[in-house]
């Protein structure tokens, strides 16, 4: 049966205390960003501006949302040496940070122990889950809410094990 998915404006918008997004895929074919990554492959080239027609619908989300004092984080799981995708995430990531995310990124190799969920995430307060799902080809799929305790567990210490062992962004170099 179809899920009634909130949209993440309204998830960021309806959290209270924190945000913590954790990224595991070293590709993601997402068809909004398609084009910025074509550009990047072909130029080198990414959009920074965290007020372009591209990122201004997250910027002034994650700006409102830090206005109201809840701490958005995000953790990537990451594969080396990295996929050009990754390469291509890690320099729009300056706009994430310019907005007031918070970044980091762990080598997929000192992740081989923690427990981690089988997809993507966002956790909301510590309560709501947003599983994002994807095709094999990294395309997104339709996302699913959990409120389920034990599901709610899992992802706050999935993620707070990969936070503390992950590397800040302005830190990580990609080789």
């Amino acid at each position: 049966m179809p899920q009634n998915v909130p949209s993440y404006a309204e998830l960021l918008d309806g959290a209270q205390e924190s945000a913590v997004h954790l990224e595991m895929r070293d590709v993601y074919g997402v068809a909004g960003e398609s084009d910025g990554f074509a550009r990047w492959l072909a130029s080198g080239e990414v959009d920074a501006d965290p007020d372009s027609a591209y990122w201004a619908p997250w910027s002034e989300l994650i700006r409102r949302t830090r206005a109201r004092g809840v701490s958005v984080r995000r953790a990537r799981i990451v594969s080396e040496p990295v996929s050009e995708y990754i390469r291509y995430e890690h320099a729009g990531t300056l706009v994430n940070v310019a907005v007031g995310e918070q970044v980091r990124w762990l080598p997929r190799r000192q992740a081989s122990d923690i427990a981690l969920p089988g997809n993507d995430f966002w956790l909301i307060d510590g309560r709501l889950i947003r599983w994002n799902h994807f095709t094999g080809a990294g395309a997104s799929a339709p996302g699913e809410i959990s409120e389920a305790p034990a599901a709610a567990r899992l992802c706050a210490t999935a993620f707070e094990s990969v936070w503390t062992r992950a590397i800040p962004h302005d830190e990580y170099k990609i080789s």
